[in-house]
């Protein structure tokens, strides 16, 4: 698979890189098209289970005013074919300071090289990490009843054990095509912060609840939404998320990890959990456990609203969609740490016991 990605990566890029060449040469002008990556050019597929990338594209014609975002996407692309073919790697952050070599073609900030970076995933729809290019932040961290198999960097086998981590955690690596896991779990508990991962560990919830533990650590990199999507399909276990009850842990986490995103929906097919259900937090947990909140922010409830009215996903389900006016009503929002009000132990002994016994009642 790997060696067949690899030439397909750099055949597309020489075929790109030609068919603007002959057209300059021919003195016509050159054009790019990348797909419109936004909510706008998505439609929700329930039986796939994902968000999938409509037709609409920009197209991008070499002027004088587009001539530096010409060359820039181009000398990304061979940076990108270089990086391939010598089997090397380049984090965002380096290949923004690379670009400090191409003269009036370098970027003044990462965020336009990132821009361009994406173009180029979504141009030729294949995943960054194709490409070679590796984001800085790693991917989440692992708890429980999972030994994962990796290898080391001479090709020799390792079986790491993710219960034998203390109080600590196995993290995720970058790059997760190539694992392998063994497991006797019973489902996966896919958690938003890292302090309520610290607390289940720290009461050892994997080992009464025979579950796995994965922090997100927030908006979960594609690397951890990638593990998450690998478990899911190799153990066949069900995944609960649990993140905190206000909109952005609902769109922002939730609904990336299980029908990915507008900006990347040329990759959700790979990088999203389409079989994971939302555990908590509810607006209704917020009343059946009597927790302490706080007002919803302006930004809580615009992120609301425009969810209401063009996130496909939401318009799909009706359940979300009550959630999510029961919440606007309430005028509040819950963290997960909300619990604590109950006493330490009673997210572990109470709520999530309980929240598990009644699988049918989770939001989808």
């Amino acid at each position: 698979m790997a060696k067949k990605a690899k030439v397909s990566v750099v055949d597309q890029i020489k075929d790109n890189a030609n068919t603007v060449y002959k057209k300059i040469l021919a003195s016509q002008k050159p054009t790019m098209s990348t797909p419109i990556r936004s909510l706008s050019n998505v439609k929700y597929s329930a039986r796939k289970g994902f968000f999938e990338m409509q037709d609409r594209a920009k197209k991008r014609t070499l002027t004088v005013s587009t001539v530096k975002t010409f060359a820039q996407t181009l000398r990304m692309m061979a940076l990108s074919k270089g990086l391939v073919e010598t089997d090397d790697i380049a984090t965002k952050r380096e290949a923004y300071y690379i670009s400090k070599n191409w003269g009036k073609a370098g970027f003044a900030e990462q965020p336009e090289s990132d821009t361009i970076m994406d173009d180029i995933e979504a141009m030729f729809g294949v995943n960054r990490e194709q490409l070679k290019f590796v984001p800085e932040e790693k991917g989440g961290d692992v708890a429980g009843k999972l030994i994962v198999v990796d290898k080391d960097a001479s090709g020799k086998k390792l079986r790491i054990d993710c219960t034998k981590f203390g109080s600590g955690a196995y993290s995720i690596p970058v790059e997760v095509e190539d694992l392998k896991f063994e497991s006797k779990a019973t489902f996966i508990l896919a958690i938003e912060t890292a302090g309520m991962f610290q607390r289940l560990v720290k009461y050892d919830y994997w080992k009464t609840a025979n579950c796995i533990l994965i922090s997100m650590g927030g908006v979960p990199t594609r690397a951890c939404r990638r593990f998450i999507r690998r478990l899911s399909d190799s153990l066949k276990v069900p995944v609960y998320a649990f993140v905190d009850g206000d909109p952005y842990g609902y769109f922002n986490i939730y609904r990336t990890l299980k029908v990915g995103s507008g900006n990347a929906a040329h990759l959700n097919e790979f990088f999203c959990v389409p079989k994971v259900s939302f555990l908590g937090v509810t607006p209704q947990d917020i009343k059946d456990y009597d927790l302490p909140t706080h007002p919803l922010k302006e930004v809580d409830i615009k992120r609301a609203k425009d969810a209401l009215k063009n996130d496909p996903f939401v318009k799909h389900h009706k359940p979300w969609q009550q959630a999510i006016n029961q919440m606007l009503k309430l005028g509040v929002r819950v963290e997960q740490q909300a619990f604590a009000k109950h006493g330490l132990d009673f997210v572990v002994n109470q709520y999530l016991p309980n929240k598990i016994n009644h699988v049918s009642k989770f939001l989808p």
